[in-house]
């Protein structure tokens, strides 16, 4: 996407709004369509940043139960970092979703809007088909992305259940306590990882497909 000069980036911190970004954006040659590609983008990569950031946690959680004796306290500290940074990427793959999902329903409405512009039968009829089918094609990606989010907040749950436990028993007993819910927590984390494949996967076609209309 074009870099934006300063006193255009200043004038969108203060409008704060988004048809008011859309149509400066705009005003530079960088269309819906285009800012819609580049958010999907960013979604696809705080999808990749949260699932290493749930690995971690589940990583340190693996080497917890292992716990030989040595002190806890450092085990804890380290867990609960993992778990701040998981909840912190959770939180920018919602925020990434709703700006695409945002960007999505004002290039449609536009859209829409134009397909009354044309005084051609058969070019209204032609870009109407394309945008039923971008559409459906959006829904398929949004629906993706957004069960992939749904998965996170009872991972997120479960990690903090398990970093709240251990900040006040910071024993052995607590770690055996811990060992009873490690294969349900590992297997939804497992579980999430891989449902955000599907979504990173779907991304990359959607993307593909709309770059191909550019061609």
């Amino acid at each position: 996407m074009k870099k934006l000069t300063l006193s255009v980036a200043l004038l969108l911190l203060v409008t704060g709004c988004q048809s008011a970004y859309y149509a400066t954006m705009e005003k530079f040659g960088v269309h819906k369509r285009e800012i819609l590609v580049d958010r999907v983008e960013e979604t696809k990569d705080s999808q990749q940043e949260s699932q290493k950031e749930f690995q971690s946690a589940l990583d340190r959680l693996t080497t917890l139960i292992n716990f030989d004796g040595k002190e806890l306290q450092e085990a804890y500290d380290l867990l609960n970092d993992d778990y701040q940074a998981s909840l912190a990427a959770a939180s920018a793959v919602s925020a990434n979703i709703d700006k695409v999902e945002d960007v999505a329903k004002a290039l449609f409405d536009e859209w829409q809007d134009e397909l009354e512009q044309y005084s051609s039968v058969n070019l209204k009829h032609e870009s109407a088909k394309q945008l039923s089918q971008t559409q459906r094609q959006f829904e398929r990606l949004l629906r993706s992305m957004r069960s992939s989010e749904a998965k996170m907040q009872p991972v997120l749950d479960s990690l903090q259940d398990n970093v709240l436990y251990l900040k006040h028993n910071l024993n052995a007993q607590a770690v055996s306590a811990i060992k009873g819910e490690f294969t349900g927590l590992k297997r939804d984390i497992s579980a999430l990882i891989a449902d955000m494949n599907r979504s990173i996967e779907d991304s990359n076609k959607f993307i593909a497909e709309m770059n191909a209309r550019r061609t």
